[in-house]
């Protein structure tokens, strides 16, 4: 048994020929927020205070689809949203539909601290991070060029968009528009964050803004206990991908199940869930279990990913066998 944490940037269809300009940084960011988090593990930071502040850290880069760089919804709107869990409580804090918060994982755990509830959302959750006194700024602040453009283009081909890569435009002899959630779209870049400490005390938290060109008032996995984040005494599991796919398996309680319920190692759970549970090309995710193993599989094209581990091993990596370090 030892310390481990593992961390995600998205999952979906990354393509290869992602240009260095927009691929660097997000390994930088990764590899950053990684010795982060190895730092504050060593310190004996409480597990769950790890995540919150390795998650913060993401929801700042705004290369990452969460906080600064929260992608747009049809209306050329921010609509962030982020849960956190804490494996020993079972305790649990999320949000949706916030607008001006600098840090949802933060206003999530206030959620989880300081109300009897688990889930606020939209006027009542920025009302809540008012009372609070968490950081706001202007919603602007979270509207970066890169998602304007990202969204026009996604409105052009009347499609929600993925992240990483162009739209597919309609075929007008069709004439009829594209389903929105047409195959290979994907919520890309959702960040996320799992750890255990040497005890075996486990935490896992995850934040986005969601899916390009969304409608208003769409909720993804991310806030969503069980599906897109979980924790309990024997693992913790932050997922990435299709949203509406990670919802309907349960993707981060299965995980969990299939530890407790048939035995199964964390690797072999994480496998099966993501391998043989959803569809190919939707889903994605970290996690790490009491005895201080990792996991990151997923069935996409590649997913932004980074661990370490008490052992000594660290990774950083995108697509399959391509480990940056």
């Amino acid at each position: 048994m030892g310390w481990a944490i593992a961390l995600h940037g998205g999952a979906g269809d990354i393509p290869y020929s992602l240009p260095l300009e927009r691929r660097q940084p997000r390994e930088e960011a990764l590899r950053h927020c990684l010795q982060i988090g190895v730092k504050a593990l060593k310190s004996n930071m409480a597990p769950l205070d790890v995540v919150e502040l390795v998650v913060r850290e993401l929801e700042n880069i705004p290369h990452f689809n969460a906080g600064r760089g929260s992608v747009l919804t049809n209306k050329g709107t921010v609509e962030m949203e982020a849960s956190i869990m804490d494996g020993n409580t079972m305790k649990c804090g999320a949000v949706s539909g916030l607008t001006t918060v600098v840090n949802a994982v933060s206003l999530a755990r206030l959620v989880m601290d300081n109300t009897p509830h688990i889930y606020l959302a939209f006027d009542g959750a920025e009302d809540f991070a008012r009372q609070q006194g968490v950081e706001t700024l202007h919603t602007s602040h979270f509207i970066t060029p890169e998602n304007i453009e990202r969204l026009n283009q996604a409105k052009e081909a009347n499609r929600v968009q993925i992240d990483y890569t162009q739209p597919i435009q309609n075929d007008t002899t069709k004439g009829e528009p594209e389903i929105p959630f047409a195959n290979g779209d994907s919520q890309l870049g959702t960040v996320g964050c799992v750890a255990v400490d040497g005890n075996g005390n486990l935490a896992s938290a995850t934040s986005t803004g969601g899916l390009v060109n969304k409608m208003v008032g769409r909720i993804g996995d991310t806030p969503l206990i069980g599906a897109g984040t979980y924790a309990n005494e024997l693992c913790a599991v932050s997922a990435t991908g299709k949203g509406e796919a990670v919802i309907r398996g349960t993707v981060a309680r299965d995980v969990a199940a299939m530890m407790e319920f048939k035995g199964l190692s964390l690797k072999e759970a994480a496998d099966c869930v993501v391998h043989e549970r959803t569809p190919k090309g939707t889903v994605g995710l970290v996690a790490v279990s009491a005895a201080g193993e990792v996991a990151m599989p997923y069935n996409t094209t590649g997913m932004f990913r980074a661990c370490a581990a008490e052992d000594g091993y660290s990774e950083v990596a995108i697509w399959p066998d391509t480990k940056i370090e």
